[in-house]
């Protein structure tokens, strides 16, 4: 007579449900992302930096009005004081005004370029490590070039040939710095396209769009969050840079690079109120986008968390 062991009752009540250990395990992952992402006090600062920069900028005028179209002759050149709390520049714009509106947009621009070129660089890098072999190297020395290009004069020469918009920099931008992300997401498919998972799809017939889409970068998901944060802080500097030197929205449109470069010139003159601002902003928005993502790589990487 055939006997059939069964599990003992007490074990089959204790064992949890599929869908009940999928839940606490993935609010026990988020847990802990939460709890490394706050062990890093300059992330927390950085986030916080973010958050106040992006009130100011596009809460901040509606607020304190101030005429950023109409130059004001009278007030040219005034320090701070009670006519502005910052100044005001050579054509009597409130510095404090400008700060805001230029925040718009390099916060506009950054945050565009940096979901465009995720986008575009990790399909990119997903295909190029997947298929391999031919469509990899073209990829890859595609890359190399850019990365080896001087964007600097390619920017400088398109001002003279066009009129700088938002649409034209958010363009130019992303066409020029999608490299990065497609090599580090590249990196990430060559790995993940031997996995065990990944060769099933393959066995039972998956086709490659559906193995890319759904199994593959999926499973990239913390290179991309945290080349995307980097992506922001380096499309601002790059943004101020190329402003700096030249390229940047016709007046009266205010940005942070373009209130620098016209700043520079009264520096001597003692007229400081003109560049400071401008340059703290710009260095303080940097660093906190760079501190989030370097606590989010932290918190992505399971090695680095706290066990």
């Amino acid at each position: 007579m055939t006997t059939f062991e069964t599990e003992p009752e007490h074990l089959a009540a204790e064992a949890p449900t599929p869908e009940g250990g999928e839940v606490a395990s993935s609010g026990a992952i988020w847990k802990q992302f939460f709890y490394t992402f706050v062990e890093h006090k300059l992330a927390v600062f950085g986030a916080v930096m973010i958050v106040l920069i992006a009130l100011f900028c596009f809460v901040g005028p509606h607020l304190y009005h101030t005429d950023q179209v109409h130059p004001r002759l009278d007030k040219v050149n005034l320090g701070p004081g009670p006519g502005g709390p910052l100044g005001s520049d050579n054509t009597g714009y409130d510095i404090l005004g400008r700060l805001m509106y230029g925040g718009q947009v390099s916060l506009e621009v950054g945050i565009s370029v940096a979901l465009a070129v995720t986008v575009l660089g990790v399909v990119i890098g997903a295909i190029s490590g997947y298929f391999g072999g031919i469509v990899d190297t073209i990829i890859m020395r595609i890359c190399d070039i850019g990365l080896s290009f001087p964007v600097v004069f390619l920017f400088v020469f398109m001002s003279r040939i066009y009129t700088p918009t938002k649409g034209l920099l958010i363009l130019l931008l992303t066409l020029t710095v999608w490299f990065i992300p497609a090599r580090l997401v590249r990196g990430e498919t060559l790995s993940l396209r031997t996995r065990e998972y990944v060769q099933a799809v393959k066995g039972m017939g998956g086709k490659s769009r559906r193995i890319i889409a759904r199994h593959i970068i999926p499973n990239t998901v913390g290179t991309i969050i945290v080349n995307a944060t980097f992506q922001v802080a380096d499309a601002i500097i790059i943004l101020a840079t190329l402003e700096f030197l030249g390229f940047s929205l016709p007046p009266p449109t205010p940005t942070w690079g373009g209130m620098l470069s016209d700043g520079i010139t009264f520096l001597e003159d003692g007229y400081w109120w003109q560049v400071w601002p401008a340059l703290i902003i710009i260095v303080l928005t940097v660093v906190s986008f760079n501190f989030v993502g370097d606590a989010l790589r932290d918190s992505f990487d399971v090695r680095l968390q706290k066990r």
